[in-house]
C-alpha cells in the first residue's frame, strides 16, 4: 500500500528544508520563490521503538520500519486556483497526495523572503486554504451544472439528491470549513471522493519556527490557537535544526541530542503524527531473518493484512496466528506467551489491532 504526504506551503517557509531533514536529502533550498519546480519525493522511516525490542526476541538479523512517501510540492502564492504562480501544477501535485502537511512560517530571517511581505502564519494559512477552498467550490460549480441538467431532463431523483449534497459541500466551503475535519452525510462524503476535493484531505499543521520555539512563543501561539479552532493537528518543528542533526551519522544524531536535552528527534513526532493523519496502524511480522512494521488502514482484516506481504499470502490465507506486542513483552519469548494462552487463532475476517504481531499461514 504506498500512502504518501505532501508538503504544502507558502514559498520560502522551509518545506524544503522539512523534506531534507525528513530523508536526509539534498533537494535545492534557495532564497527564491518557486526553487521547487519539480516535486521532490522520498521514502521517509516512521520511527518505531517496539521493533528494536521485537528483534531482541526474535533475534532477528535486520529490523524494517514502515515508510510513508514524503512529496515536496510547489510552493503556492495568492491567486493559485486562478493559475497565479505554478497554481495549477500546485492543485495537480495536491490531488495526487493521500494527506497534507501544511508548513507555516513562524520565524523571522531579515535574509529569507517572505512572499507576504512579513511573517504572518494565520494570515499564510488562510491564504493557502483559501485557494484550495476556490479550487474546490470552482470543482462543485462544474459538478452541479451537469446534475441541474439531469434534474432538468427528467427529474432524476439521484440527481436531486446530488444536488443537495453538493449544496451542502458549498455552503460548508463558503463558511470556510475545511471538509476532511467535517462530520459529513453519506451522499456529501461519495462527492468528496468522485470530485476528489483538495479540502477533502487530512490536514496537520507544522509550525516551522525558530530554535527553543514551543506552541506558547509569542509566534507560533496564535497558529496553535487557530488549529485548535480549526480541529486541525499542529505540531512546532526546528526544521533548519532538524535538517542539520539529519545530516549526522545515527550516534553523533544521538549524542548531539542528548547534548540538547533530547530523547528524540522533533521528526520522530512528525512521522509519526502524520502516520495517525492517515488513519493507520502498526502491525508487525518477526523472525530470525527479519522483524519489520507494516502500515496498516484502521479497520483491515487479516486476509487483507497478509496480502500486504504477498499477494499469495491473501489468496491462500488459512490462519492469523496473532501475538500481542504487549504480551510479548512481558513474557519475553513467544513460548511463555503460547504457555499462558495469550497468543490467538484467528480467521480472515479478524481484524487487525495497532501492535499485534502475526504470523500468517497459507496455502501455496
Amino acid at each position: 500500500m504506498g500512502v504518501s504526504c505532501g508538503l504544502i506551503g507558502l514559498a520560502n517557509v522551509g518545506k524544503t528544508t522539512v523534506f531534507n531533514a525528513l530523508l536526509g536529502g539534498k533537494a535545492l533550498v534557495a532564497n527564491y520563490p518557486f526553487s521547487t519546480v519539480e516535486t521532490n519525493v522520498g521514502i521517509a522511516a516512521v520511527p518505531d521503538p517496539r521493533l528494536p525490542k521485537l528483534s531482541q526476541i526474535f533475534k532477528s538479523r535486520k529490523i524494517t520500519p514502515s515508510t510513508l512517501e514524503i512529496r515536496d510540492i510547489a510552493g503556492l502564492v495568492e491567486g493559485a486556483s486562478q493559475g497565479e504562480g505554478l497554481g495549477n501544477q500546485f492543485l495537480a501535485q495536491i490531488r495526487e497526495v493521500d494527506a497534507l502537511i501544511h508548513i507555516v512560517r513562524c520565524f523571522e530571517a531579515p535574509d529569507v523572503i517572505h512572499v507576504g511581505g512579513a511573517v504572518d502564519p494565520v494570515r499564510d494559512v488562510e491564504t493557502v486554504e483559501t485557494e484550495l477552498m476556490l479550487a474546490d467550490l470552482e470543482t462543485l460549480g462544474r459538478r452541479r451544472q451537469r446534475a441541474e441538467k439531469r434534474v432538468k431532463s427528467g427529474g432524476d431523483e439521484k440527481a436531486k439528491k446530488e444536488l443537495e449534497a453538493l449544496d451542502q459541500l458549498t455552503e460548508r466551503l463558503n463558511r470556510g470549513r475545511w471538509l476532511a475535519h467535517e462530520t459529513l452525510g453519506d451522499e456529501e462524503v461519495i462527492l468528496l471522493n468522485e470530485c476528489q476535493l483538495l479540502s477533502g484531505k487530512p490536514l496537520l499543521i507544522l509550525a516551522n519556527a525558530a530554535e527553543g520555539a514551543s506552541r506558547e512563543h509569542p509566534s507560533v501561539k496564535p497558529l496553535s490557537q487557530l488549529a485548535e479552532d480549526k480541529g486541525a493537528p499542529l505540531i512546532v518543528l526546528w526544521a533548519q535544526l532538524e535538517a542539520e542533526v539529519a545530516s549526522l551519522t545515527p550516534d553523533e544524531q544521538r549524542d548531539y541530542l542528548q547534548e540538547l536535552g533530547f530523547k528524540e528527534s522533533g521528526l520522530v513526532q512528525l512521522t509519526q503524527s502524520a502516520y495517525a493523519l492517515l488513519s493507520l496502524i502498526t502491525f508487525f511480522t518477526a523472525g530470525e531473518e527479519e522483524s519489520r512494521a507494516w502500515p496498516l488502514r484502521s479497520g483491515t482484516k487479516a486476509s487483507r493484512a497478509a496480502g500486504k506481504i504477498h499477494s499469495d499470502m491473501e489468496r491462500g490465507f488459512i490462519r492469523a496466528e496473532v501475538y500481542p506486542y504487549v504480551d510479548l513483552i512481558a513474557c519475553g519469548t513467544v513460548a511463555g506467551v503460547r504457555e499462558k494462552g495469550l497468543f490467538r487463532l484467528e480467521g480472515r475476517d479478524y481484524v487487525i489491532q495497532e501492535g499485534d504481531v502475526v504470523y500468517f499461514r497459507f496455502n501455496v
